[in-house]
């Protein structure tokens, strides 16, 4: 099969490579589908040859030439998603693991390793990498800055600079070029799980490392965990050491539903985004909603914080599933200061945008009619909105602009009533 790091014959649309990438030896082999290869362990009877593979890899990380050794250490169906995912991402490899906190712990011990323990860091983000780099569980140190102090919190073994854009849970943005000027020489890791390559490609702006929870757009059925980093072939090669040594690779079932899940991914990012323009425009005009988060970007999730209690909103949707993660296509809801931002200190929380009234909304591929009936029923038991208050006029989603009094336009692009709750 095709390495991950070759190049591309001729230059593919973005679809195209999503139906096709890892699959082009498919043909030869007279299959259609990509087949799955469940092996944990490979026959070889040429031990002395099979010493000389795995010295090999223990030298330099690179993929074995050849028939798998053992599934540790590599898995053909895996190094099809891998070999997809990098093409997506314009990465030269990808690495896959089984979750993406391993894919995260990975990057950061293959830094510590090299003396390089310091990370500089910009909040918000995924609840659980702020608390792996926070509480310095691996061993690290983190900065936590905004993007315009990344420069000044570098120091001499600063081994990374992290960002998430749009960043979960408040759909934050980072300018990725200004980022990656600011870096320096330090290699920048952009987490683009909500992004998606879809809609954003963090190496075209630089970045050395990109991140993805694979478990969610990538998958996008909500019936696999995975992670995948994708970057140059360096830094690949020592992932690959990290996790043929630390053992957090990703099953093959796992890889083969996230290979089937890619040749969908343009459709169904497109389709939920457009829902969630549209969502993000009704509910800024919704006066029981005090802001609503939407990225310039565009994407499939909005954040909204109401002006009564979030979790009678959490209890009373019916079509929407209560329920952490994202990028289903389903649509799901979850409350981020109760279940996936709670392991953050309640001050980095609200220093970081993520107040307590602040809902995170997954948008599927329901019918957005049928979302925004049971969003608007969901609100409906809420307290009257202030004495004074504004409501928001219709058309705040990204990219609208529609004059108004009682109106303002957040950092996202998106009409927000007076007064914003913080």
């Amino acid at each position: 099969m095709e390495n991950a790091a070759s190049a591309t014959p001729v230059p593919r649309a973005l679809a195209t490579e999503a139906v096709h990438a890892g699959r082009e030896d498919l043909a030869q082999l007279g299959l259609h589908a990509p087949p799955l290869d469940l092996s944990t362990t490979y026959p070889s009877y040429d031990s002395a040859g099979e010493a000389a593979r795995i010295d090999g890899f223990a030298a330099t990380g690179a993929r074995l030439e050849g028939p798998p050794v053992y599934a540790r250490l590599d898995n053909p169906t895996t190094a099809r998603f891998e070999t997809a995912l990098a093409r997506l991402e314009g990465a030269e490899s990808a690495v896959a693991f089984a979750s993406g906190m391993a894919a995260l712990t990975a990057v950061l011990l293959v830094r510590a390793s090299m003396g390089l323990r310091h990370v500089v860091a910009v909040r918000p983000m995924y609840g659980c990498s702020d608390h792996l780099l926070d509480t310095g569980l691996l061993g690290t140190e983190v900065t936590w800055t905004d993007p315009a102090g990344i420069a000044d919190a570098i120091r001499p073994d600063t081994g990374l600079v992290m960002v998430e854009t749009p960043a979960n849970p408040t759909l934050a943005e980072v300018d990725l070029r200004a980022v990656r000027h600011a870096s320096g020489a330090v290699p920048l890791l952009v987490d683009n799980t909500f992004a998606t390559p879809v809609l954003q490609r963090p190496v075209e702006h630089g970045a050395r490392i990109v991140l993805h929870s694979a478990t969610k757009y990538l998958g996008g059925h909500g019936d696999v965990m995975g992670g995948v980093v994708a970057c140059d072939e360096e830094f690949a090669c020592r992932l690959r050491q990290v996790r043929f040594a630390t053992g957090g690779v990703l099953h093959p079932m796992a890889g083969y539903l996230l290979l089937r899940g890619l040749s969908t991914l343009p459709v169904r990012v497109r389709a939920a985004s457009a829902s969630a323009a549209e969502l993000a425009r009704r509910l800024a005009a919704d006066p029981r909603v005090a802001r609503v988060h939407y990225p310039r970007l565009g994407g499939a999730m909005v954040s909204f914080e109401v002006y009564g209690d979030p979790h009678r909103v959490i209890s009373a949707v019916r079509l929407i599933t209560p329920a952490v993660s994202l990028g289903s296509v389903d649509s799901l809801i979850q409350h981020p200061a109760s279940i996936s931002h709670r392991i953050v200190a309640e001050g980095d929380r609200h220093s970081a945008g993520v107040s307590d009234r602040l809902l995170r909304m997954s948008v599927g591929l329901e019918d957005v009619e049928d979302l925004w009936r049971d969003l608007t029923e969901a609100l409906e038991p809420l307290e009257p909105l202030r004495l004074g208050a504004q409501p928001a006029r219709a058309g705040g989603a990204a990219g609208v602009r529609e004059p108004g009094a009682g109106v303002r336009e957040s950092a996202a692009g998106v009409r927000e009533p007076r007064p914003v709750v913080r």
